[in-house]
């Protein structure tokens, strides 16, 4: 990728000028990840943590109930593809495949689909048809004993196929409509909020440290007291977590009350939420 290629798409993910981008990406010696760091601690950057995803097209499918559910990822290079009718079609097939084979991506490949053609084989067949390259991206399934599976779709393109799934594993023997609903609008919350983890102390610790890092080169030049930076530092680090972990965040349907309160108040004893699952096309 030529220079001024990557300053586009700097500029693209980041709002910033192009004269700021050209000198970012001098600055970080053409690395598009460091250069939007360094936009960031220079106050240009407006969106610096799009540039730490992959932009990909494609679609997610789900398939599954309650007690099993699974996600397949599977990417194509433009949106005009992911919403063809073969493409579509190879995909809900294909998570059909991936939820009996527990997301299992060797197993996965080998398998038969309904032509007696395995899947390795019918992508190649795909792509020889289509003309763009595709491939299969992250896989998941929930088969957790003694929980009830939730689910959520955004940006429908046909039936279970989307550009946005959530899954939701909730533990709990309940079984009332109340838990019901509770788990859709979690799994819609967690679409919109995009949790890094469950709690604060589970949040992946090299993401910590690397916003602590953000946050002191921002704070370095302020002229403040070390001692002014270093309570602000703390409280920067603390909203952070708070913003990012699940229990913590606020209720995307009533912000004024946080999502561990809104758990609180359904009393239902022995509720959990066991394990969930975030995947968006581009991200």
């Amino acid at each position: 990728m030529s220079d001024i290629q990557k300053v586009k798409q700097l500029r693209k993910s980041t709002g910033a000028g192009f004269k700021d981008c050209g000198s970012a990406i001098k600055e970080a010696d053409g690395n598009i990840d460091k250069a939007v760091e360094i936009l960031r601690i220079k106050g240009i950057s407006k969106a610096s943590k799009k540039m730490s995803r992959e932009a990909k097209e494609g679609v997610v499918a789900v398939n599954g109930d309650e007690k099993k559910i699974s996600l397949i990822e599977v990417n194509c290079e433009t949106d005009f593809v992911a919403k063809n009718e073969d493409f579509i079609n190879f995909v809900k097939e294909l998570s059909k495949i991936n939820y009996l084979n527990n997301s299992d991506a060797e197993k996965l490949k080998k398998s038969k689909m309904s032509n007696s053609k395995t899947v390795d084989e019918n992508l190649i067949a795909l792509i020889s048809k289509i003309g763009e390259k595709i491939t299969i991206g992250r896989t998941k399934t929930f088969n957790n004993s003694g929980s009830k599976n939730f689910n959520y779709l955004h940006t429908v393109v046909k039936d279970n196929v989307s550009k946005l799934a959530v899954m939701v594993s909730l533990e709990t023997k309940d079984n009332s409509d109340i838990l019901k609903k509770f788990g859709k609008q979690l799994s819609m919350h967690i679409a919109a909020s995009n949790p890094l983890a469950l709690d604060s102390g589970s949040i992946d610790k090299a993401i910590v440290v690397k916003e602590e890092s953000l946050i002191s080169e921002e704070l370095k030049n302020t002229g403040k007291s070390d001692d002014i930076i270093k309570k602000i530092r703390f409280g920067k680090i603390k909203k952070f977590k708070e913003d990012n972990a699940l229990l913590s965040q606020q209720w995307v349907m009533e912000p004024k009350k946080k999502v561990q309160e809104i758990i609180e108040e359904l009393s239902i004893s022995d509720l959990k939420i066991k394990d969930f699952y975030r995947l968006k096309i581009g991200e």
